[in-house]
């Protein structure tokens, strides 16, 4: 809530400090999505931070179609406007915003969008758009070729689905990429936080892995990130990885929990106990170079304005009244000050 900011700290630079040298005393070294990089940049404990760019939701702003779905941005038929003869140039416009931000040692990278849409059946998708959209005509010109001929929808392969979202893949990281390193090429290009289907295609993978410089992956649905899982990945897209959201609600907080995709579980306890279990898969994998959790605040209930994933769940540090949780927050201490020991016994037992 935001009245209990001013009443709890007196004004955000307050909270900010008080924030910051908690998740230090907590053991993290850093930010993720959606934190408040420039009020953070004045901390005395100052975070290594990592800004969302919303290159293609940006300009889907501008081109319109676009809605808020829950946790990210819906786009008609789940098509990415990136066959856009404009989308390119809106990219290089875009990105002219990071010469300023390339000498900066505080940031670790970039990630270019959230949870964009590479849907399994993308292909047909893209060819049920109007016949007058790039999207569409992109999609039956690179079926002409596939086929050898003229594109003939019906005769469409798993294998051609499976391409389509590499070659959508390959257009949009490549675009941005180049558009990222032109003004910053001092900074990772962490990518767009792969959330759906697209977690069991190589051929997305293999297209991010391409330009990217580290693989972002948001993770639910699993207790622990099983070793072969989280291999895989990096072997299709020969990068490692950074899990960027993963979290537990605990049914002891009196929040409703019927948002969002995390766990729910009865404790705070419970909620500490996943973090460690969870972590520890990550580390065992030697493929994983970090990971963020989410996020640092409970939802607000009180706020219709939020989007339909963030309305009434214990997902965060603190509660709505900025009150720690400190039985999750002792977990995370214990396991995050042995992070790098951990490291180093997990790649000693190979």
């Amino acid at each position: 809530m935001k009245r209990a900011l001013p009443e709890k700290f007196g004004d955000e630079a307050a909270w900010r400090d008080q924030a910051m040298a908690l998740l230090k005393r907590t053991g993290f070294n850093g930010t993720g999505c959606w934190s408040a990089d420039e009020l953070n940049a004045g901390a005395p404990q100052r975070p290594v931070y990592t800004p969302r760019l919303n290159f293609m939701s940006s300009y889907g702003n501008l081109r319109g179609g676009t809605v808020q779905l829950a946790g990210h941005k819906g786009y008609p038929n789940s098509c990415i406007f990136v066959f856009d003869p404009q989308f390119e140039t809106f990219a290089q416009q875009h990105a002219k915003q990071l010469a300023r931000l390339k000498d900066d040692p505080y940031l670790l990278g970039y990630f270019s969008d959230n949870e964009m849409p590479f849907p399994r059946d993308s292909l047909d998708r893209y060819l049920q758009l109007d016949p007058q959209d790039p999207g569409h005509q992109a999609a039956r010109a690179w079926l002409a070729r596939r086929q050898g001929g003229r594109a003939d929808p019906a005769k469409t392969t798993t294998e051609d689905r499976q391409a389509w979202r590499g070659h959508v893949a390959e257009r949009y990281f490549s675009i941005v990429g180049r558009a990222i390193r032109k003004y910053d090429p001092n900074h990772l290009y962490l990518g767009a936080r792969f959330y759906g289907s697209e977690k069991s295609c190589p051929d997305v993978f293999r297209a991010a892995g391409k330009h990217l410089d580290v693989v972002s992956i948001n993770v639910y649905g699993v207790w622990t990130p099983g070793e072969e899982m989280l291999r895989r990945w990096a072997d299709w897209s020969g990068r490692p990885l950074l899990i960027t959201e993963w979290y537990a609600k605990g049914d002891d907080s009196g929040m409703a929990n019927l948002t969002g995709a995390g766990w729910t579980v009865p404790t705070q306890q419970d909620r500490g106990h996943f973090y460690q279990n969870f972590t520890l898969g990550l580390l065992q994998s030697r493929v994983c170079v970090g990971w963020h959790w989410f996020k640092y605040q409970d939802n607000d209930p009180t706020d219709p304005r939020t989007d339909p994933s963030n309305r009434n769940s214990n997902k965060g540090i603190v509660n709505v009244r900025y009150e720690p949780y400190r039985p999750l927050l002792e977990a995370m201490q214990q396991l995050n000050r042995q992070a790098y020991p951990l490291t180093a016994y997990f790649d000693a037992a190979r």
